[in-house]
């Protein structure tokens, strides 16, 4: 930029256009000039057009960044000044309480997201589309639920792009959010869900439901968590022997400290956004 700048500098003290010539008429001189002017205006939108080309393909390229220090990193959390939460559930196994949550989710208005394996889509279809019929995200957690990190490339596309086509044959719905499986990733992993069109989510609060702890620990676990704030995304599971029993409680704590409810897709951002080294998304 100096250099650029020395170089304006130096196009200032530049004498355009000659001085008149001895003997040149008026008429000649004007007409030279104008000349000139048209060939310097050309150049000077060509200049300006080349220049507007860089500062759009420089803008285009640091719209969107996963990286942070060499990683590629899931979103755990959105900044965001507005007390909204994401409420997530896996679904990986089990079924009988997934009528129970989404009664109580109807009751109190709260839309959230299901992270399904391919076997859940298959062995209940039915519930799939009465999630989505209730205006809940539909999510994509891999065909057969395994470690990520572990498969090559084409292993994980696969994976990603099978309970992906399931999903669309049987509702129609095009799935962009993504949790791998035991919240295992690597840098390939998030690059090839974003290749395949997914943002790779992660969570930062852990009900622990899956440890079977009790209602009341499934509760206060969330509700007293160091990581609850603005932009949280809290990690459940509709097959947890606790979580329906825990589920209406839990909801109207969080509501009492203020926070709101909303799906994944409704809390990340889409685009010009970048992620610091906890996972947090930030708007640029």
């Amino acid at each position: 930029m100096k250099k650029f700048g020395e170089y304006i500098e130096k196009l200032k003290k530049i004498r355009i256009f000659p001085e008149r010539e001895e003997g040149q008429s008026g008429e000649e001189y004007a007409k030279q000039r104008m000349i000139l002017g048209l060939k310097y205006g050309i150049f000077a939108l060509a200049a300006f057009a080349v220049l507007r080309g860089l500062i759009l393909t420089a803008g285009s390229n640091i719209r969107v960044s996963n990286s942070v220090n060499g990683r590629e990193l899931p979103i755990y959390c959105v900044e965001t000044k507005e007390p909204k939460i994401a409420l997530t559930f896996d679904a990986a196994w089990g079924n009988e309480d997934t009528q129970k949550i989404l009664e109580i989710l109807k009751k109190h208005d709260v839309h959230v997201t299901f992270f399904m394996t391919g076997g859940w889509v298959e062995n209940y279809p039915d519930d799939v589309k009465a999630i989505l019929a209730a205006g809940h995200d539909l999510g994509n957690h891999s065909e057969n639920h395994k470690n990520m990190s572990q498969l090559s490339d084409a292993e994980k596309k696969e994976e990603l792009m099978k309970v992906h086509d399931k999903v669309r044959t049987l509702t129609g719905y095009e799935m962009f959010l993504f949790r791998p499986p035991y919240g295992d990733y690597d840098n390939a992993v998030v690059n090839v869900a974003k290749d395949c069109g997914y943002y790779t989510i992660q969570w930062d609060v852990d009900s622990l439901d899956w440890k079977d702890y009790g209602v009341d620990s499934v509760i206060k676990t969330v509700t007293e968590h160091k990581h609850l704030g603005n932009g949280s995304i809290i990690l459940c599971h509709n097959g947890a022997k606790y979580t329906a029993q825990a589920l209406d409680t839990l909801i109207t704590k969080l509501k009492e400290k203020g926070y709101t409810f909303v799906p994944v897709s409704e809390l990340i951002y889409r685009d010009g956004y970048h992620m610091n080294v906890e996972g947090r998304q930030i708007k640029n």
